[in-house]
């Protein structure tokens, strides 16, 4: 399926490197540094970038490339248009790197390891590498016919629900069985399957995942002042330590009469015991202390 390629701009401690993050995965496991056009001879996008006389470097990872510049020119001059090139090579469908033989076939060393969460039904399975640029929730196969390694979970029995984001693999199992038990054997097959390149994703769930946060951007707009606040604390201080925890969390809605802030719990915030001191003394006082008379209560609409 034809991918539809989107490039964001993305700062970096380095004023002098700026990183041009993609929607889908740019190589299969392998990041590579170019200093001069020749080096970059396997890399037509890269050769292709240095034809641009302010470019230094260029760094190609996973879901970006990073550009290191000359002084001659500013970012806020020139990283639009770049953005637009990068944007327009890979909507071709070519290549960014040429992979040789051998680097398809070596194996890429992987990592897995296993952290408990708040939630004892859900195991965070974190991995040394980035699996997905955005996170994805599946509650049975069916939700998974996009995502091949999903899939292949759920043929575990005691596999109840898959989360994926970033770099972590959060599954909430059924009681038959206990962590202790298939840990490792989890562990294992995710360090297998991801050593062998397989897909965590296709083309078709990241274009539907964008779509998703196409719509919610649009349906952010539409939202009054406080929601939109709300939105922007879950965002920056609120889902980094879900995160953290193996989970997510969504804006729901805003009643402004009853005061009422409504939300959705992922991965292993979704049916988990603590959940509700969870949101009664983290993410309700946050909210009350941030936004004063305007927050009355919060509530899950799942978990």
């Amino acid at each position: 399926m034809e991918k539809n390629f989107e490039v964001k701009i993305e700062t970096t401690s380095n004023p002098g490197i700026v990183k041009f993050e993609a929607n889908y995965f740019l190589t299969q496991h392998t990041s590579y540094e170019f200093e001069n056009i020749d080096q970059a001879k396997n890399a037509p996008l890269v050769q292709q970038l240095f034809y641009l006389p302010f470019v230094k470097r260029v760094f190609v990872a996973q879901n970006f490339i990073a550009i290191d510049k000359y002084d001659i020119v500013e970012w806020s001059d020139v990283q639009e248009e770049v953005a637009v090139q990068i944007q327009n090579y890979l909507s071709t469908g070519k290549p960014v790197v040429n992979e040789t033989e051998t680097d398809a076939k070596k194996k890429v060393p992987v990592t897995i390891y296993a952290e408990s969460t708040p939630n004892p039904a859900v195991l965070k399975f974190v991995a040394n590498k980035k699996l997905v640029t955005s996170g994805h929730e599946f509650k049975n196969i069916d939700d998974a016919t996009h995502a091949p390694l999903a899939q292949e979970l759920f043929h575990f029995p005691f596999v109840k629900e898959v989360y994926i984001d970033e770099n972590y693999i959060s599954i909430s199992k059924y009681d038959m069985a206990d962590w202790n038990d298939v840990t490792q054997e989890v562990r294992e097959f995710l360090r297998g399957y991801l050593e062998t390149g397989k897909e965590v994703l296709s083309a078709n769930a990241t274009i539907a995942k964008s779509d998703v946060e196409k719509q919610a951007d649009t349906d952010f707009e539409k939202l009054d002042d406080v929601s939109k606040n709300i939105v922007n604390i879950i965002e920056e201080y609120i889902k980094p330590a879900v995160a953290s925890d193996g989970g997510n969390i969504l804006f729901d809605s805003y009643d402004p009469k009853s005061k009422v802030v409504k939300v959705i719990l992922q991965g292993a915030c979704s049916g988990c015991p603590s959940s509700s001191f969870t949101l009664k003394n983290g993410i309700e006082n946050m909210l009350k202390e941030m936004l004063k008379d305007k927050i009355a209560h919060v509530e899950a609409i799942n978990g």
